[in-house]
């Protein structure tokens, strides 16, 4: 889902003229999805996903990846205000969908680093539509989480009766054995 961001316009200094210059509010249409990461990490070279923090010019060339909106001057992007900076950052962290997960013990650590062809792949393994590139990321990674979870073969007895089950022919045997264990 695209965010609308309003850069509020800004009284400059020319110094050629010696005058003040007034800019207008500019309004960028931006979309947080796989299709900006792939544009992003063709020009960084570097995973989007990654542990190393980004600079401000690969937070800013972001932003301009994330742009939908047509013939942005690329000095809009510095008249970023705090304000534009805090709305962009809580619309990337946004879930965008209201399934979540419960997280397990026995998560298995995965350090495998994530790439937008990666997640290509997880589309493509798992059919889902490519029009789907342009869904928020947050919502499109939920969303394969959710194929995973559904294609993993089902447990037929629940975890608990499992045990018990064991645990009664465990004693079963001892007592056919005259045992103790």
């Amino acid at each position: 889902m695209p965010k609308k961001i309003v850069i509020p316009g800004r009284e400059l200094w020319d110094r050629k003229n010696n005058v003040f210059v007034y800019t207008e509010d500019k309004t960028i249409i931006i979309e947080h999805s796989l299709v900006s990461i792939s544009k992003w990490e063709a020009k960084w070279h570097i995973p989007f996903f990654g542990k190393e923090e980004k600079t401000r010019e690969q937070i800013v060339d972001y932003i301009k990846c994330m742009t939908l909106t047509q013939n942005v001057d690329d000095d809009v992007y510095s008249y970023l205000t705090n304000e534009n900076v805090k709305e962009i950052n809580e619309y990337l962290e946004n879930p965008m969908t209201a399934t979540w997960f419960r997280e397990t013990k026995n998560k298995r650590n995965d350090n495998r680093v994530v790439t937008s062809e990666l997640i290509y792949y997880w589309m493509i393994a798992l059919n889902i539509p490519v029009e789907f590139q342009k869904w928020h990321i947050n919502r499109l990674i939920t969303l394969i989480k959710v194929c995973n979870e559904e294609n993993k073969p089902k447990n037929k007895m629940p975890l608990r009766d499992v045990y018990a089950r064991n645990k009664a022919l465990n004693e079963a045997r001892r007592a056919q054995m005259h045992s103790k264990g």
